[in-house]
Order: structure tokens, then C-alpha cells, then sequence
């Protein structure tokens, strides 16, 4: 659905280019939630906004849906940005307006709809995201959660195909961050959308994504399936962001270790397998004795995983790894 064909971006401060994205490969596949995280100056905005060309790169191309957008004129333009919905950190709600007004203004402005079908489509978005009853309501007399509804419903007015999110959750508590990225999953299932997603919170990532490009000075650092970064993070920037979601203090847990006996494992369960009494089965048949040293359990997106790290000592413990793998968990030896 959406490719960058090393796709950059500069600025122009005071008369020196300053890079905002280097040479960019990226695809993205139709109907999947793809997460793009970084910290602040990271990117990733500039890459969202050339999504639907808010911005113009440098060089390189823009592929949507197969075709070329990187050189349209604005007609072609406005046609094709129709086809983009975009959510924003801040709401940017028309606070003149009531509720049903700002889902119906970007539909005004396309100028090819009629009073009928807008009526109708507004009134199909409000039951969509629960705001039947707050139609005529105007922006300040709503919550944060209620406001962000109203930027997805205008977002989706015009029918698009692909849904842009520009820090959607950042300015929102945790529980309606929550209800909001189950209503984007809803979305995206119910619809088909493909939904693109920046945010600075590994969790939102965790909870709703299916793929992940984690972006760091301008650069696309590291990118794949949610559970493989997630579990496995490779470079230092996306370890940081996972270390930081689940409040894992590196120095501490390496102080941990040397006050640990005997071969200390990391092991990562996916799917069924995390339910599983491995452990003590293992145990039982080599010999071994275990510690847990640190662990955690939850899910990302439909998938439960587990993370266990480990001390093993006596018994067989040769044995006890080959024993976890043929069981499909992943092992990591730590020491």
C-alpha cells in the first residue's frame, strides 16, 4: 500500500540543508497496523507527513497503492489526500463547530458530496465511535478521549483507505489510550484500513501494531514483526525503548546476575507454549534447579508471550536447554 524508494528529507535553516530523514527503504502492507518509534527529533513525523505529502522529500520516491504520488500537482493532489485520513496529538478540532460539524467539514470541503450524504455518513461515523448523543455538542465540553473520537470520525469521512496517526495517544491518560487503540483495532479490522502510527510509547506499539520500524536521528534503525522487536530487540535505541516500557533497569539487573549462581538463560515463550508447565517438567527430568531472576508475561496484540531469566544449577543442563527448545521457546544464554 505504501512504499518510500529511498525517500529522503532536508530543511533549509539559514541557508544550510539540515537532514530530517536519511535514504529510506519502507514498505508497507495493505491493511496492517504498522508502529513508527522514536524519540522526540527522531523522524518520524517528518516521515509520516510525507505519507500525504504535507511535506515534499528531497529525493526518492512516494509509491501509493502502486502508483507514483511523489510529482502531483495539485489537483491530482487534493484527489489523492481525500484518500488519507489523518489523526492528530492535539485533536485540531474547529472549536466553533459543533461535534457533527467538524466530521462533516472535510466532506464540505471536497465539494463533490451531497447534503444527503453527508447527513447520513455523519451520523454513521458518530455511531461508529460513540458520540450519537454528543452531536451537537461543541469541542470544550468535551473530554480528551470524546475529542480524539472526533478527529478519528472526521479522519474517516471521505472513505479513506489509508489512516495516518500523528501521536494520537500522547496527550490522552492511560485508560481512554486504551479505549482509543481499540477503537483504531476496530478500525482496521471492521474496515480494512492500512493504519500508520507514530508514537514514542513501546506500549501502544505493543498493544495494537503488527509490524514496527523504530527510527533514531533521522534513520530507520530497526524494523519487523512487532513480537520479533519487541522480544528481541537488536539496536541500542529499541532496547532502550523496551527496557523503558517494562521499567527494566540494565545496571540493576546486571547486579543481579552477579549475585547469581550457576548458567543464567533468558527464555521467551509465543503463543500456546506460554501456558505450558515447562518448567517444572524440565526441572524434574535433568536435574536442574532454577531461580527466576526477573520475568513478565502479557500480550502483544492477540499473541501472549512470556519472559523468564534464569539461574540453572546442578543436574543436566545441556539437557534442560535442549529440553526448552524442543518445546519451542527461544533461548538466550545470558552467562
Amino acid at each position: 500500500m505504501i512504499e518510500f524508494d529511498q525517500v529522503h528529507k532536508a530543511y533549509e535553516v539559514e541557508g544550510r540543508a539540515i537532514p530530517a530523514l536519511q535514504p529510506t527503504d519502507l514498505a508497507i502492507q495493505n491493511g496492517e497496523i504498522f508502529g513508527i518509534v522514536g524519540h522526540s527529533g527522531a523522524g518520524k513525523s517528518t516521515l509520516i507527513r510525507l505519507i500525504n505529502l504535507l511535506e515534499r522529500p528531497s529525493g526518492g520516491r512516494i509509491v501509493i497503492d502502486g502508483e507514483d504520488v511523489t510529482g502531483y500537482g495539485s489537483d491530482n493532489l487534493r484527489a489523492f489526500r481525500r484518500q488519507v485520513g489523518m489523526i492528530f496529538q492535539h485533536f485540531n478540532l474547529l472549536w466553533s463547530k459543533t461535534v457533527e460539524d467538524n466530521i462533516a467539514f472535510p466532506m464540505k470541503l471536497a465539494g463533490i458530496y451531497s447534503k444527503e450524504e453527508i447527513r447520513a455518513r455523519v451520523k454513521e461515523l458518530l455511531e461508529r465511535v460513540g458520540l450519537t448523543h454528543h452531536a451537537r455538542k461543541y469541542p470544550s465540553q468535551l473530554s480528551g478521549g470524546q475529542k480524539q473520537r472526533v478527529g478519528i470520525a472526521r479522519a474517516l469521512a471521505c472513505r479513506p483507505t489509508i489512516l495516518l496517526c500523528d501521536e494520537a495517544t500522547s496527550a490522552l491518560d492511560p485508560q481512554t489510550t486504551q479505549s482509543v487503540l481499540r477503537l483504531l483495532a476496530d478500525i482496521n479490522r471492521e474496515l480494512g484500513l492500512t493504519i500508520v502510527l507514530i508514537t514514542h510509547e513501546m506500549d501502544v506499539v505493543r498493544r495494537v501494531c503488527d509490524r514496527v520500524a523504530v527510527m533514531d536521528a533521522g534513520e530507520v534503525v530497526e524494523m519487523g514483526p512487532v513480537t520479533d522487536v519487541f522480544l528481541h530487540p537488536k539496536h541500542p535505541t529499541t532496547r532502550d525503548f523496551v527496557f523503558e516500557s517494562e521499567h527494566i533497569d540494565e545496571r540493576e539487573m546486571h547486579e543481579d546476575f552477579e549475585n547469581a549462581e550457576g548458567r543464567i538463560l533468558r527464555l521467551t515463550f509465543r503463543g500456546e507454549s506460554t501456558y505450558k508447565p515447562l518448567l517444572g517438567s524440565v526441572a524434574r527430568e535433568t536435574g536442574v534447579d532454577f531461580s527466576i531472576l526477573s520475568g513478565r508475561i502479557d500480550r502483544i496484540k492477540d499473541t501472549p508471550y512470556g519472559q523468564l531469566t534464569l539461574s540453572l544449577v546442578g543436574g543436566d543442563l545441556k539437557a534442560a536447554q535442549s529440553a526448552l527448545e524442543a518445546a519451542d521457546v527461544h533461548v538466550e544464554v545470558l552467562r
